[in-house]
């Protein structure tokens, strides 16, 4: 089950993969557990990992054909991926590696390929481990994409919440790019915590932790609204014994057309009639 929002503002994913790329190379100032790899400056990274192949220089045929991808961000997603994985096959160790690997993961994502979006979001992340934009992403999808082995589906729950909480952690972090407005960036690092919050609140959901998914759903849903998320809310809030609060969740899921518009609205009756008939559960 995949967000309804997918083909969020490709511009705003962008923004995110630029401050992720410009705080990779800063010093970070705050404490980082052993899931939250350390923000190294230049000359660190260079000591820690001398085994990496050198960044080669860049070519005018390599100028070339970023600007011809970075420009094609505006287009339609087929000519981007084209452009993004020709670029990668053309230059792998390209300077500009880690920005196309963000946007392609990013238009993977709006293009529902869910294989190539998380092959490719690995791969941007063993780049840039803190980039948010991948990290929001992974951590909503794989918990909505679960494997039918279950010892394969608790190691993809598990990484899911790695993921959703490196970048709640992170994106507060993040400077505002050169070139963007502060409302702009905004918006971008709340699509992408929303993103976050989801991804960790059905973590709990399939831990059977409902009254731990409830408040992550619910800030995901304040965040930006969504009708998927506003249906976990529901299905949360019912399971904690919150049927007012599932009432409502279920009815502001309803109130948007999809498929889940008749389950929402048979949701919403079903919670309004145990409200009236069980009693609540405290919060």
């Amino acid at each position: 089950m995949l967000k309804t929002g997918r083909r969020a503002c490709c511009k705003a994913f962008c923004l995110l993969a630029a401050a992720a790329v410009v705080c990779a190379c800063q010093p970070s100032a705050r404490a980082q557990g052993p899931d939250k790899p350390p923000t190294l400056d230049k000359s660190k990274q260079q000591q820690a990992t001398p085994a990496q192949p050198e960044t080669p220089p860049v070519n005018a045929e390599e100028e070339a054909a970023f600007k011809a991808y970075t420009a094609a961000q505006s287009t339609d997603n087929e000519k981007r991926v084209q452009l993004g994985e020709d670029f990668m096959q053309k230059y792998p160790q390209s300077r500009y590696r880690a920005i196309v690997l963000s946007t392609l993961t990013s238009t993977y994502f709006q293009m529902g390929q869910i294989e190539k979006m998380m092959a490719t979001g690995e791969k941007a992340l063993a780049t840039t481990p803190n980039d948010v934009q991948v990290l929001a992403i992974l951590a909503q999808t794989l918990p909505r994409v679960l494997s039918q082995d279950p010892a394969v589906a608790t190691k993809q729950i598990e990484q899911a919440e790695v993921y959703a909480r490196r970048a709640i952690d992170v994106i507060p972090t993040l400077p505002t790019p050169e070139g963007a407005t502060d409302e702009s960036f905004t918006a971008a690092k709340n699509r992408a915590l929303a993103m976050a919050h989801s991804g960790l609140g059905l973590v709990f959901i399939h831990r059977q932790k409902f009254s731990d998914a409830v408040p992550e759903l619910d800030q995901s849903v304040k965040l930006e609204p969504d009708a998927v998320n506003y249906f976990l809310l529901g299905f949360a809030d019912e399971k904690a014994l919150h049927h007012d609060d599932a009432a409502a969740a279920f009815a502001k899921c309803a109130a948007v057309q999809g498929p889940l518009q008749a389950r929402c609205q048979a949701g919403a009756a079903e919670a309004k009639k145990l409200a009236l008939t069980q009693p609540s559960a405290p919060k």
